[in-house]
């Protein structure tokens, strides 16, 4: 039978509204790119102290903090990454980025106020906790370095399972979606090399040129998802970076592409370096030219354990009702969340903040990205009711 709870979860991340607003807007202010999370870190370390709650250093800027409850049981960790973007602001707020350059365009603002609100209301009824909630505030996430980074220094030791919000602008304030399976596609980066012959744009017969040959490249592997997978069988194959020639008479000699892969299947994954590589040599030798293929695994699909799901949605559903669960479809971005789920069960969950009368409607990444603030007082809720929950489900 479920413990009754002394307090009530959702009134307390009312009360604490404005001051996990504040602390959004502060970070908003102040963005730092992956690694360079240096003030970011010192301000949540203040706000730990004022908490009385002890942390430690860990992957660099990351950090890490233990909540123990007055009775033993399991560790459950709640996860907010901290960087930013290298994406100019192209919004009008009055707490608008400092820095120019740079953003705060993913919502890993909103992460780490809504954590922060989330430890202060955990914090206040640890005669409630049984076990301990685990606080992981974690640098890094947009190139994929700080959870490896992370789990390396402990952060998931003794850990039995792990929860993370994800802001989400194609979603509706008010909803959350927290589905079983996968939810975000693996993410993989890969770069091409060609090397063709140069010389004079008025001779092009005496040349091999780089630029056609890396431009047929381009448009074969696109066959890879059109005409070798199954179409019911996502796979993303984006070129994002093509850099060949000098000048506008001169056959280039050489060309540079830079790209990405997204999938869900593990199988697929495993084999597109080796079908790409096969395009790729024989595409270019066509042309009389030749080229490599460089492939980085750089993190796995997320996948939302079933039992964590099942727990989330009840948790979902004490905040905003039967109705406030809501059907997403998985999506092709990626999360270096993967690299925890790889070792201990745990769910990423989707919150809501899309509101097209407050103007916020813009994708992840867009310079014009923003929330509808309502999201952080539910985002706040779910951290600690999932904490909460999850604990009482295996209270030792």
């Amino acid at each position: 039978m479920e413990a009754i709870l002394k307090v009530d979860i959702k009134e307390l991340a009312r009360e604490y509204r404005d001051y996990v607003i504040s602390l959004r807007r502060h970070f908003h202010q102040y963005p730092e790119l992956s690694l360079e999370e240096f003030e970011t870190s010192k301000k949540i370390k203040e706000e730990l102290e004022k908490m009385g709650i002890e942390y430690v250093s860990a992957g660099g800027t990351g950090v890490i903090a233990d909540i123990k409850g007055s009775k033993p049981g399991k560790t459950i960790a709640l996860r907010a990454d901290m960087d930013a973007l290298p994406v100019e602001e192209l919004t009008e707020c009055a707490f608008k980025s400092k820095i120019d350059g740079n953003m705060h365009a993913c919502g890993h603002d909103s992460h780490m106020a809504m954590l922060l609100g989330a430890a202060k209301i955990l914090n206040g009824m640890r005669d409630q906790i049984n076990g301990t909630v685990r606080l992981i505030f974690q640098p890094a996430e947009e190139n994929a370095k700080g959870a490896p980074a992370m789990i390396r220094d402990g952060a998931i030791d003794g850990v039995d399972s792990i929860f993370a919000i994800h802001i989400w602008a194609q979603i509706p304030v008010g909803k959350v979606s927290l589905e079983a399976g996968p939810r975000m596609a693996s993410t993989d980066w890969f770069y091409i090399d060609v090397k063709g012959k140069g010389g004079h744009g008025s001779q092009p017969e005496n040349c091999i040129d780089a630029v056609v040959a890396s431009s047929a490249i381009v448009m074969n592997l696109q066959t890879l998802v059109s005409r070798e997978t199954r179409p019911h069988n996502p796979l993303v194959l984006s070129i994002g970076l093509l850099h060949s020639g000098t000048r506008l008479n001169v056959i280039a000699e050489e060309g540079r592409m830079e790209g990405t892969t997204r999938c869900f299947d593990p199988e697929l994954r495993k084999q597109l370096p080796i079908k790409m590589e096969r395009i790729i040599k024989n595409t270019a030798e066509a042309f009389g030219a030749t080229a490599t293929l460089e492939y980085d695994f750089a993190g796995s699909a997320v996948v939302n354990d079933e039992r964590c799901s099942e727990i989330g949605q009840a948790s979902v559903e004490k905040i905003l009702g039967k109705d406030g669960n809501y059907q997403f479809e998985k999506v092709t971005g990626g999360e270096d969340f993967c690299f925890y789920l790889e070792q201990i069960p745990g769910a990423l969950a989707f919150v809501g903040c899309k509101n097209d009368e407050k103007q916020c409607c813009y994708a992840h990444h867009n310079g014009r990205f923003a929330i509808d603030e309502d999201s952080l007082e539910i985002g706040t809720a779910l951290y600690a009711q999932y904490a909460i929950d999850f604990l009482n489900k295996y209270e030792k």
